[in-house]
């Protein structure tokens, strides 16, 4: 994209506030709409801006492709992960309640880790899907 200093101090007051606002929609996501998903567009959403403004070369040195990759692998076994620990204290696949001392606060602690890992996946794969369709040559 061509230099433009109005849409470059816009963005620059965007980015901040965008990503705020996907922290609040992940933690906020058990308590009412929103969660991981929500959150982790939300998250992709400021980095594609970053990109579509500052150019992708730049965006890349701020997120590599490797990195990416390990994050969305890391958000997949974090929730599958809380799945398999819930098997292993005695619960089935996914429930939430075996992993703390009292019920309720081990839903809590699953839902939060649940909706990390799901949130954490979408921003890594929506950013690699981004940068893959970006390095394609027309």
């Amino acid at each position: 994209m061509k230099y433009n200093p109005i849409l470059r101090a816009t963005a620059k007051y965007l980015i901040g506030p965008i990503m705020l606002f996907a922290l609040y929609v992940q933690f906020h996501g058990d308590f009412g709409p929103g969660g991981g998903f929500q959150a982790g567009v939300f998250f992709a959403v400021a980095f594609i801006l970053y990109a579509l403004i500052f150019g992708v070369t730049n965006a890349r040195r701020v997120a590599p492709m490797w990195l990416l990759r390990l994050l969305s692998a890391f958000g997949v076994l974090l929730f599958g992960g809380v799945g398999v620990v819930s098997m292993m204290l005695g619960g089935p696949f996914l429930d939430y309640s075996v992993l703390s001392h009292d019920p309720e606060h081990g839903q809590h602690l699953g839902i939060l880790l649940v909706e990390a890992g799901v949130g954490i996946t979408v921003a890594a794969v929506m950013m690699l899907l981004f940068f893959s369709f970006t390095g394609r040559k027309a």
